[in-house]
C-alpha cells in the first residue's frame, strides 16, 4: 500500500515536472532553494540539489533562460532544444522528490509521469509560440513567454506548499490542452 507521503511526493513530482515543460530551470531552481530551506525533503541521492552551489548555480540558469525567450530567435532556437531538456529535467524533479521508493519504481515513474509531463506540455507551448510567431512575427512572442515563465513559477511553488493542488492544476492545464487541440484541429 503507497502511504500519503509517497501520494504526496507524487504530487510534487508531477507538478514540478509540469513546470519543467514551461521553462527548464525554474521548477529545478524552486526545488533547489525549497530543498535549501528545508521546506521539502528529497531523496539521500538527491541531496546536493539543496546545497549553495546547487542553488546558485539554478538561479543563474533560470535567469538566463527566462531573458533568452525575449530575444527574437533565440526564443525559437530554444524551443528546439527544450523539448528534450524539459524531459530531462521533469525526470529528474520527479525522481528526486520520490523518497524511500524502490529504485524500479522511482525511475520508472520519474521517466514516464516525469519526463512524460514535461515533454507533453514543452511540446504545446513549443507550438503555442510556433502559432505565435506565424500570426504575429513574433510581437506576440514576449506575451507568450511571460505566461510559460508565470506559470512555471506558480505551478513551482504551489507544488512545493500545496502538492495535491499542484497535482489537480496539472490535470486542468491537460484539460484546457486537449479542449483546445480538439478546437483547433476541428
Amino acid at each position: 500500500m503507497i502511504s500519503i507521503e509517497t501520494l504526496i511526493s507524487i504530487c510534487l513530482g508531477v507538478g514540478l515536472a509540469a513546470s519543467a515543460g514551461f521553462r527548464v530551470f525554474v521548477p529545478l531552481f524552486i526545488l533547489s532553494l525549497a530543498s535549501h530551506l528545508q521546506w521539502i525533503t528529497v531523496d539521500d541521492s538527491w541531496s546536493w540539489i539543496g546545497q549553495t552551489t546547487a542553488l546558485i548555480a539554478f538561479g543563474i540558469a533560470m535567469i538566463f533562460e527566462i531573458l533568452a525567450y525575449y530575444i527574437p530567435f533565440i526564443d525559437s532556437v530554444l524551443d528546439t532544444i527544450a523539448i528534450p531538456l524539459a524531459a530531462i529535467a521533469g525526470t529528474a524533479v520527479m525522481a528526486s522528490t520520490l523518497v524511500d521508493l524502490s529504485p524500479l519504481f522511482t525511475w520508472g515513474l520519474a521517466i514516464i509521469a516525469g519526463g512524460g509531463t514535461a515533454t507533453v506540455i514543452n511540446s504545446a507551448t513549443a507550438a503555442t509560440r510556433l502559432t505565435s510567431t506565424a500570426t504575429t512575427g513574433g510581437i506576440g512572442n514576449p506575451i507568450v513567454s511571460t505566461v510559460e515563465t508565470g506559470t512555471a513559477a506558480v505551478m513551482s511553488f504551489v507544488s512545493v506548499f500545496i502538492p495535491i493542488i499542484g497535482f489537480v492544476l496539472v490535470l486542468f492545464i491537460f484539460f484546457v490542452g486537449i479542449k483546445l487541440f480538439k478546437k483547433i484541429t476541428s
